[in-house]
């Protein structure tokens, strides 16, 4: 288990670096830098002016220049600076985790349970209206973008009962009203997405499972239909419905950019699109960094949980 562990960590470490690379280079190469932003409307400022500024902040020098003196950076513990606020980005990123971590989180659940809930009821009555109405709710609600719903469930509140969210963010420890009045939208409409599609997982898994030969014995040994679905067939059918569910914890947290952003919830998406609008480099790189150790612990620990489901996967590949 700790060599296994061991190769993804080393495996991973090469994706973040290579992934890190990448938004270092794109980012530079997209036309505009901080400077030419910020100083867009700036009246009476000069060539010079602009270029001693552009000096300032390391943009003057060559790409490679810019990479080396970075990763010198790095191997000492430092990040860099946002150019915006000047304050080190691993401070202005630990202070957005929280709120996207509970936006993201409070949607994964609403929506592991709605989806599982509804996945093993439309398995349990194939062919019924039930069957017919999870299926054609799974494909409607995979069909319509999560920042689609979430406007047409504003638009709707708004219309119907003169109500929109807060305009200024809430803390859920400050007053829960208020910051369940601003997110409830966002929350809902990523619950939605992600609930259509672990429902078609579950269903088509639990097919599977109730028609293979182990649940077959269970049921000829006289074993209840609680016990059939919730403990045999459901395990069985957990390995695609996890791996499934691992993906969306790693893309709920990417979905949140356009969501914080309407919504004006100060979280690491809204962070994310200030920097690449901005072109705030190194709050770009720290904010791409966050993402992708999300992705790779979630789908370490995804890998992992397969060997708690199924002995098989321990003994045949994870435990090796």
């Amino acid at each position: 288990m700790i060599r296994y562990i061991g190769k993804r960590v080393g495996a991973g470490a090469i994706c973040l670096a290579l992934v890190t690379l990448f938004v270092f280079m794109a980012m530079r190469l997209v036309p505009g830098d901080f400077v030419t932003i910020q100083l867009q409307d700036a009246t009476g400022v000069t060539k010079e002016e602009a270029e001693q500024l552009r000096a300032s902040f390391g943009l003057d020098d060559p790409l490679l220049v810019q990479l080396g003196d970075w990763l010198a950076g790095v191997a000492q513990g430092d990040l860099g600076a946002s150019f915006w606020s000047n304050r080190p980005v691993t401070e202005v990123l630990a202070e957005r985790i929280p709120v996207t971590l509970q936006v993201g989180l409070l949607a994964l659940l609403l929506a592991v349970g709605a989806g599982l809930a509804f996945g093993i009821l439309g398995a349990r009555r194939r062919g019924s209206w039930v069957d017919g109405a999870t299926r054609i709710g799974a494909v409607v609600g995979l069909s319509v973008p999560h920042y689609v719903t979430a406007l047409l469930i504003l638009v709707a509140l708004t219309n119907l009962f003169y109500w929109s969210p807060p305009l200024v963010f809430t803390p859920i420890t400050e007053n829960p009203s208020a910051y369940f009045q601003q997110v409830g939208i966002p929350i809902i409409a990523l619950a939605l997405m992600m609930t259509a599609s672990i429902a078609r997982m579950t269903r088509s898994s639990m097919l599977e499972a109730l028609s293979s030969e182990s649940v077959r014995a269970v049921r000829a040994r006289g074993g209840t239909e609680g016990r059939v679905l919730f403990v045999h067939a459901l395990r069985n059918a957990s390995i695609p419905v996890l791996t499934l569910i691992g993906l969306e914890l790693g893309g709920v947290l990417g979905g949140t950019v356009i969501l914080e952003t309407l919504f004006n919830i100060p979280g690491i998406g809204a962070l994310t699109y200030d920097a690449v609008s901005t072109r705030d480099y190194p709050l770009v790189i720290v904010c791409t960094i966050f993402y992708c150790i999300v992705y790779l612990v979630v789908t370490l620990l995804v890998d992992l949980a397969y060997a708690v489901v199924d002995p098989r996967i321990r003994t045949a590949g994870v435990g090796s």
